[in-house]
């Protein structure tokens, strides 16, 4: 994403409002940016716009990359006029509404604690909560998935409540497993992949947002809504088995 990378934002200032701006991104790709923070409008913006382009696709275009704040086009540039797409990308962020959250809303299973979610207790004594108070406080909520990035399938979620924001680590972790249910900031996360983090680990999903011999090979969309839902231990060899056979496991409620 274009001047904004979600691992290195950890505090949220007052959404401002931004007059639109088309960039160069190479000479293959321009980006649509309407803002600089994260906030449901401004990310509203950007997939109204992407829904634009899905219907009213112009010349060449070849790929459109949702973000927190901004969209990606890709195009051919042999076959592109890019003088006239940045005048249409820009005159179409001008006017376009934020678009609702319409995606699905998923019910996701989580294991939090233990060896599943090994930073829940220092994140709970760093906010004198305790381990349930967290899970409590992180399932509770409704999250927005604002975008898709950094690896395939990692599903970056805002409505975090503020009262466990946290920080990211200090010292990163060179692995953490696929599945991770993490925080970092004010911003949750459904991690896909085996991948290093500096993100507090909190629990663990059996549900594979990316699997490629899977079709579809990615659940989550930028858009949908995910709620999590606490489960034993106990439960998660066979929901992990179903999950490697194909299985969705995550729910669609909505």
């Amino acid at each position: 994403m274009t001047g904004f990378h979600p691992e290195r934002r950890d505090i949220v200032p007052t959404p401002r409002v931004l007059a639109p701006r088309v960039l160069a991104c190479g000479d293959s790709a321009l980006s649509v940016e309407f803002g600089d923070t994260i906030d449901p409008d401004i990310n509203g913006k950007v997939l109204a716009l992407d829904e634009i382009l899905r219907l009213r696709a112009p010349a060449g275009l070849l790929e459109t990359v949702p973000t927190y704040r901004s969209l990606l086009v890709q195009f051919d540039p042999t076959s592109t006029d890019v003088d006239a797409l940045a005048v249409f990308l820009a005159a179409e962020a001008q006017r376009v509404a934020p678009r609702a959250a319409t995606g699905r809303r998923w019910r996701i299973p989580v294991v939090y604690g233990g060896p599943f979610g090994i930073d829940l207790e220092e994140v709970g004594a760093r906010h004198g909560l305790t381990s349930r108070q967290v899970v409590d406080l992180h399932a509770m909520a409704l999250y927005r998935v604002y975008m898709i990035g950094f690896l395939p399938g990692f599903a970056y979620l805002g409505g975090l409540d503020p009262t466990i924001a946290t920080p990211r680590r200090e010292s990163p972790r060179l692995k953490t497993p696929p599945g991770t249910i993490s925080i970092g900031g004010v911003q949750a996360l459904v991690a896909s992949i085996e991948a290093p983090s500096g993100w507090h680990l909190l629990g663990r999903t059996p549900m594979r947002n990316y699997m490629p011999r899977r079709d579809p090979a990615f659940l989550l969309q930028p858009g949908d809504g995910v709620r999590f839902d606490p489960i034993p231990a106990e439960r998660w060899a066979a929901l992990d088995a179903a999950a490697e056979a194909g299985e969705w496991v995550g729910e669609v409620v909505g």
